[in-house]
């Protein structure tokens, strides 16, 4: 989810040098940085600074101000995991959201101000040994949350020289505080909570994407956190806001996507232990191999022949077509369309989301290569379907997970899931 957010932030921008922030309460490893994963699946090549920001919802506000202040993308990813039945899992979603800082052209909106405070309270928490957070009684982080919520709104309306703004978004873990978000601040458009309910890490970012959907070029957003205390983030819109805004708007995003079986959700989740197909699990990934060849499997990049032109997946010295040597160039495919030319269903091979749907892609930049198909059912796929590459997880083993690229159909404009 970081990556793809993050591909559509940059718009292009793969190979500018970019620091990165990577807010998360699910990392994927700990004691490695996670932000390393996404900053070379971005096609970065090691240009710039990353890092991770991870422990609490509040993580995601550290990633705003940390690339606000010193230009660079702030990501936040976050995965909700709550026992079956209970509020979190009711009332939560997993999602990404990712914004770019700095001195670019047209900016779609420059931040005026942030303001915050910070208490102690024992409203929400998580051992690092458990998979799922207790709260308190949701009146106590009410009381506590409610009074600093006025206070650092006011300051950052009063920072920002302005009386009210023209859209509010309240975010919470406390479900109190969402309740009762429009009672506690006012605005022209005042909504509680993400739209895909609490996120996490992941929360403000949402919020925020929402918000500039629904706003006007010339108008003022005002953001507000409460976790562990009270954060609050103004910006104004500019006049290349109806130009340059997401391509997709976070609204559209819900409607897509397919459904998911309640026991395949919970396998996923790890509350439910399900029989894998009967054969060899994979081997664990091993670091060397996946170091020298980084830029492959991070980020799809493969070698273009500068004396016939023929694009080698993986990447290779020797070409293939005119028996040329040592003189390829960098061919990156991540933002590639294709073709599907070939494709089989593996009902007994091993996968993270059987079945495996495995599809021989025709680049339309050149090259050929079989990737593992994803958002797709079986019966979708067919020969001359039009896909792009995503970046996903292909399996674990050992407590390493493998990272590569898989194919996804495009959608259809004005079509959705099912039509």
């Amino acid at each position: 989810m970081a990556v793809e957010a993050a591909r559509d932030a940059l718009s292009g921008r793969a190979g500018a040098e970019c620091d990165l922030y990577l807010a998360t309460t699910s990392p994927a490893y700990l004691d490695k940085t996670n932000a390393s994963t996404v900053h070379t699946a971005l096609g970065l090549e090691g240009r710039g600074f990353a890092a991770d920001l991870a422990g609490s919802a509040r993580s995601g506000v550290a990633a705003l101000r940390a690339a606000a202040n010193g230009g660079g993308l702030a990501v936040v990813s976050d995965v909700r995991t709550g026992l079956p039945g209970s509020q979190d899992e009711s009332n939560g979603g997993d999602g990404a959201a990712a914004f770019l800082f700095g001195d670019g052209a047209q900016p779609i909106a420059h931040v005026i101000t942030f303001a915050s405070e910070t208490v102690e309270a024992l409203d929400r928490w998580r051992t690092p040994h458990d998979s799922f957070a207790q709260t308190w009684e949701e009146r106590f982080g009410y009381e506590v949350y409610a009074p600093l919520i006025a206070r650092v709104a006011r300051r950052a309306l009063d920072n920002a020289g302005i009386r009210a703004a023209d859209h509010v978004r309240v975010v919470s873990p406390n479900s109190a505080i969402r309740k009762k978000a429009a009672s506690l601040i006012s605005g022209a458009s005042t909504t509680a909570g993400s739209p895909i309910g609490h996120s996490g890490a992941a929360d403000i970012g949402l919020a925020l994407a929402d918000a500039l959907d629904a706003a006007q070029p010339d108008q003022t957003i005002l953001v507000i956190s409460a976790a562990d205390g009270c954060d609050a983030l103004v910006v104004h819109t500019t006049d290349a806001l109806t130009e340059r805004r997401q391509r997709v708007a976070l609204a559209d995003r819900l409607t897509s996507g397919m459904p998911v079986p309640y026991t395949t959700y919970l396998s996923w989740r790890g509350f439910l232990e399900r029989e894998l197909p009967r054969r060899p699990e994979p081997d664990r990934p091993a670091a060397p191999p996946s170091a020298r060849a980084d830029q492959w499997k991070f980020a799809f990049v493969g070698s273009r022949c500068t004396a016939c032109g023929f694009v080698h997946l993986p990447p290779s010295r020797a070409c293939r077509r005119c028996r040329s040597i040592d003189t390829m160039i960098a061919a990156p495919l991540a933002h590639a369309k294709g073709t599907i030319a070939t494709f089989t269903i593996d009902r007994l091979a091993y996968s993270a989301s059987p079945p495996l749907m495995e599809a021989v892609i025709d680049f339309a930049d050149g090259g050929r290569y079989t990737l593992e198909v994803a958002d797709t059912d079986p019966e979708q796929l067919r020969v001359g379907l039009d896909v792009e590459v995503v970046f996903r997880r292909l399996f674990t083993a050992g407590g390493v997970h493998n990272y590569f690229w898989k194919a996804r159909p495009i959608p259809v404009p004005g079509v959705t899931d099912g039509q």
